[in-house]
């Protein structure tokens, strides 16, 4: 038999290592997987894995040590100690609040979307979120981060984010049994909502309004399932949410940066757009741990 010479091998093989995995919040990251390149005008920032998909995302010193710079994250925690208010809102919605759906407008557009329906089948099914696999991921959101330019990492930080959350997904189907829409949501007993994550809906049904009746079967259940809110994510420049919208919640934001960086000096860019050049590198909020909500006038 041959006899392999291990001492010849010493020296020349590389000792393989795991980034050491941290955690914080729901999450869980290496120095390897945290940060995510953005481009603004073709200057290039960092963000967070989960910036795209996942709500409330936790930071702690360590986290915020390990990043490239610029570094903005978004949708602190409401009751974290970090972060500065930010030019965007939370849109809640109190579905547990019967004002909800006895707002005159919304029961009028209510009772159109569901006539517009009326022979559609639609399922709900809550999934454990560590039983989903990237491959389930991508069916049911595949086409919509592909529009919306949503990066293969930062649909992994869903999955991470997560594995010890439960997730709701409804599908709705026609008549001849297409798929109409799909749409995802994490549920997020802590907070007492539900959040919705992403939406992925047929062109082919664009008249109907796909993405809106989802908003509404997704109210209807979290009102069924003893949640107060259901959380539209960031509402300013998505109009079509205000039929929704009775709350606002303010979102928090850290921005990390070098003041004469190609990002800083860009007056158009998120550094300018989102905060406040002296809010830039500020960590701590001046009101820690306190959970605001505003109703919508």
């Amino acid at each position: 038999m041959h006899q392999i010479d291990y001492q010849a091998f010493k020296g020349r093989t590389k000792k393989r290592t795991t980034p050491h995995s941290r955690e914080v919040g729901y999450q869980s990251w290496t120095s390897k997987n945290l940060c995510v390149e953005s481009y603004h005008n073709d200057i290039p920032y960092f963000t967070c894995r989960w910036d795209a998909l996942c709500p409330y995302i936790a930071v702690d010193e360590e986290l915020l040590a390990s990043v490239n710079r610029p570094f903005i994250v978004y949708a602190l925690p409401p009751d974290s100690n970090f972060g500065v208010p930010i030019n965007d809102r939370y849109g809640m919605v109190n579905v547990a609040s019967p004002e909800f759906e006895e707002d005159p407008r919304r029961a009028r557009k209510f009772r159109e979307m569901e006539k517009q329906f009326r022979n559609f089948v639609c399922t709900e099914e809550v999934v454990p979120g560590h039983m989903l696999t990237l491959e389930n991921v991508y069916e049911m959101g595949g086409s919509h981060f592909e529009s919306c330019e949503i990066d293969d990492r930062e649909v992994a930080g869903l999955l991470d984010y997560v594995r010890k959350l439960d997730v709701l997904v409804i599908r709705v189907h026609d008549s001849e049994g297409e798929l109409v829409l799909t749409d995802f949501s994490i549920l997020m007993p802590a907070y007492d909502q539900v959040y919705g994550s992403f939406c992925q809906w047929n062109r082919k049904f664009k008249n109907r309004s796909p993405g809106i009746f989802a908003c509404l079967l997704v109210c209807r259940w979290a009102a069924r399932n003893n949640f107060k809110f259901y959380n539209l994510g960031p509402v300013d420049d998505y109009g079509y949410k205000a039929l929704f919208v009775t709350d606002y919640e303010p979102i928090f934001a850290i921005a990390l940066t070098d003041e004469t960086h190609p990002l800083a000096l860009d007056t158009t860019s998120p550094l300018h757009v989102d905060f406040k050049p002296e809010e830039w590198n500020k960590l701590y909020r001046e009101n820690p741990g306190v959970i605001i909500r505003n109703r919508k006038e």
